[in-house]
């Protein structure tokens, strides 16, 4: 990862530094009552989810539309080529209207993930869960929350694994959180 464009590969897994950060998101979310912990099928966020779960005697539970961004052609391709490519180019300046050649939309990722939280939040009937995917798919579902244009994604901050708490409830949606260190507690 970090020079190659990674998307939907699998066997991909944590790394030394990443195991640290899954741990430290863990321990950061320890006191959080939660109900259940969903996860991308990807082994990375798999492999993050696992702590958390751990905490609190839970089992990951995998969510297939919380995989991570189907990138198509340009899986396994390294930045500096697909630098080269307008479509690239094209795509970074207008999400929302370019997908990836041979791959999705960034709006079929929004409305993919989106559908799948709004079910999670009413089988879990209000209780906290803790959700792990993938930066752009986070990137999606908070621009949709926070109601800004989903080409101005790439605003927001979503650093592996930081904490962002969103409250879904049958009044209002509230992000309480982007990109946190610690779990916050509800206002």
């Amino acid at each position: 990862m970090g020079r190659t464009l990674v998307g939907r590969t699998p066997g991909i897994r944590l790394n030394t530094e990443g195991r640290a950060q899954a741990n430290a998101a863990a321990a950061a979310l320890a006191s959080a009552s939660l109900a259940a912990v969903i996860s991308s099928p990807l082994e990375r966020a798999t492999e993050t989810a696992a702590p958390i779960a751990a905490r609190h005697g839970l089992l990951v539970e995998v969510v297939q539309e919380l995989n991570e961004f189907d990138v198509g052609d340009w899986t396994g391709s390294s930045f500096a080529d697909i630098d080269r490519d307008p479509h690239w180019r094209k795509f970074n300046d207008a999400r929302s209207l370019t997908p990836a050649p041979g791959g999705e939309s960034m709006l079929d990722v929004q409305r993919r993930v989106i559908d799948a939280l709004l079910a999670l939040r009413r089988r879990v009937n209000a209780r906290a869960i803790a959700v792990v995917s993938h930066g752009d798919v986070i990137r999606a579902a908070l621009v949709y929350f926070l109601g800004m244009p989903l080409d101005l994604f790439n605003r927001l901050d979503v650093a592996p694994a930081k904490i962002s708490i969103v409250d879904l409830d049958d009044h209002a949606i509230v992000v309480r959180q982007v990109n946190g260190d610690t779990a916050q507690p509800a206002a």
